[in-house]
């Protein structure tokens, strides 16, 4: 078994593939419309799993989501003993608070440009300005699609956001423990597939969830990046969001 700097090595680094590609294709989505649909966007964030867990799957296991490793040490204690836990989480924080900061760097000129541009401009941190930071958390209902008013709102109540992020969530991890179940005749293990069939179903499970919670599924995914979003000028906004409860339905509906 890996040490434990090692594992947190490998989380750390497929979770900053995963936080890089995904909440990035978000960006380009968003700031200048350099996608054309949900699919895009939700096709990138599979592609994006995928790789990330080919690339450090073979250390870690590639759990890159901190519901993944409880449930994985609930289960399957000879893959991921229970003492390991602590290690992977931070390791996945870590690479999503790294991958944000990059993103940041990379596209705070062009968020800048789209708050000035947009119509009423958007003033960061102030109602409203979760449009310009669903790049590195996650809003409910999407930002994107039904807007920041209050009547957007009451489309997606905390219980229904509470509810997709639950179910999808377990949704995921279901397809995790059965694609990877040795017992599994049906299992593309033999071919070395799973990660491309887990980031597949994230992708479909986005298509669903997306538009209401924007499918955060992993609390590392959503709370890092939040982190970053807070210190960068969204403050409330970011923590505890727009509706008070954000930060912590993305953190234990998945759970």
């Amino acid at each position: 078994m890996p040490s434990p700097a090692l594992v947190l090595l490998a989380e750390a680094m497929g979770t900053y593939i995963l936080c890089f590609f995904g909440p990035g294709a978000v960006a380009v989505a968003v700031l200048v419309g350099g996608h054309a649909g949900l699919w895009q966007v939700a096709s990138v964030w599979g592609f994006a799993i995928a790789i990330a867990i080919y690339a450090v799957g073979a250390i870690s296991g590639g759990h890159l989501n901190p519901a993944v490793t409880l449930s994985m040490a609930v289960y399957r204690p000879w893959a991921c003993p229970p003492r390991r836990v602590p290690v992977y989480v931070c390791g996945q924080v870590i690479g999503g608070v790294l991958a944000a900061l990059t993103l940041l760097v990379l596209f705070e000129p062009t968020c800048r440009d789209f708050e000035a541009r947009h119509v009423p401009p958007i003033l960061r941190g102030q109602p409203g300005s979760q449009l310009s930071a669903m790049w590195f958390g996650e809003y409910f209902p999407n930002p994107a699609i039904y807007g920041t008013d209050e009547v957007a709102f009451s489309k997606v109540t905390p219980a229904t956001a509470f509810a997709a992020e639950g179910i999808g969530t377990g949704i995921l991890l279901f397809s995790i423990f059965a694609l990877t179940d040795p017992r599994n005749r049906l299992s593309p293990s033999r071919y070395r597939l799973e990660p491309l069939f887990i980031g597949f179903t994230v992708s479909i499970i986005i298509s669903i969830v997306g538009p209401l919670t924007q499918a955060g599924l992993n609390p590392a995914r959503d709370f890092a990046p939040r982190l970053v979003a807070y210190w960068a000028g969204w403050g409330t906004i970011a923590i505890p969001g727009p509706r008070g409860c954000e930060w912590w339905i993305y953190i234990l509906a998945p759970l």
